[in-house]
């Protein structure tokens, strides 16, 4: 065959396909794992919060202990999301988008907490702003407190967050190159202008995606959480510690119906996550067309 020979497959040929015992396997394990794995955890929750009735349940929401859990928890998130969001998209727009020293380091430094345990990460803030850390002294000279309080949490969820948002911006403004950019800066816009009409429109929905994933995992964070909050019942108490609390005195109907409102909160955040996978598809297929349309 000639180099300039394209290969084609002679109409009427079945093209190759797996043998169906392997394909059926490969479906069944899959299967038995979601069923194992994720079906069966998530019925037991709702199930067992539900076990003495939905007025039992409705009343581990009245405990003002629970309460305070569920506003920490959404203040957490409320500080922790929009940090993550300013960082993340900053951080993407320097890596995709300028050349600079350090910048590998830069992009190493963002994958860190994928790579630190989340109780290392909270022992790292107990170094550093506990009674006897580094900072410790100092501030206790103020009387600042930020180990055991509010601060300390929003900076073990900042840190174990940070990184959602500007993973999922990199790689999509890299792909996505830096000629609308230099288009807009040659017809006399500035930096500012640039990214809020021509950067920002072009990655909203990885944005977006990045959003919901870092707030996932903000409400639902346990191991740095744990280790900086004290376990101080309706003051540092989130929600994943208060299920704990919770379980281990044997309130089974309090844990759960309290882990319900996570699991709830999670499958809120898959659904919003599968509408922007599907309208994220839906735009990438409008691109593609209409530039085969315009070839």
């Amino acid at each position: 065959m000639n180099a300039g020979t394209i290969a084609t497959i002679p109409k009427g040929r079945p093209t190759v396909r797996d043998p169906k015992f392997f394909r059926w396997s490969a479906i069944l394990v899959t299967a038995a794992f979601l069923l194992l794995f994720l079906l069966m955890p998530l019925f037991t929750v709702f199930y067992e919060a539900l076990s003495q009735g939905l007025l039992t349940c409705a009343r581990a929401f009245q405990d003002p202990a629970g309460l305070a859990a569920i506003k920490l928890t959404l203040l957490v998130a409320a500080i922790s999301v929009p940090c993550n969001l300013v960082f993340g998209v900053a951080a993407a727009w320097a890596v995709a988008k300028f050349s600079f020293p350090g910048k590998s380091i830069l992009v190493s430094l963002i994958d860190l907490p994928f790579a630190v345990s989340p109780v290392i990460a909270g022992l790292i803030y107990v170094l550093i702003f506990g009674a006897r850390g580094w900072l410790g002294p100092v501030l206790e000279t103020y009387n600042i407190k930020i180990i055991f309080a509010v601060p300390g949490i929003v900076l073990a969820t900042i840190f174990v967050t940070f990184p959602f948002v500007a993973r999922e911006l990199i790689p999509l403004m890299q792909a996505q190159g830096t000629e609308e950019e230099e288009a807009a800066l040659s017809l006399g816009a500035n930096g500012w202008q640039t990214f809020w009409r021509v950067t920002l429109p072009n990655v909203r929905w990885g944005l977006l995606y990045g959003i919901i994933l870092c707030n996932a995992r903000a409400m639902g964070e346990f191991g740095a959480v744990s280790v900086v909050s004290g376990h101080i019942r309706g003051l540092t108490n989130t929600i994943p510690l208060h299920v704990e609390i919770l379980y281990n005195e044997y309130d089974f109907v309090a844990a759960f119906a309290i882990a319900s409102l996570l699991a709830l909160l999670a499958l809120a955040t898959l659904l919003i996550k599968s509408l922007v996978e599907w309208r994220m598809r839906v735009q990438e297929e409008r691109s593609s067309q209409s530039s085969v349309a315009f070839v």
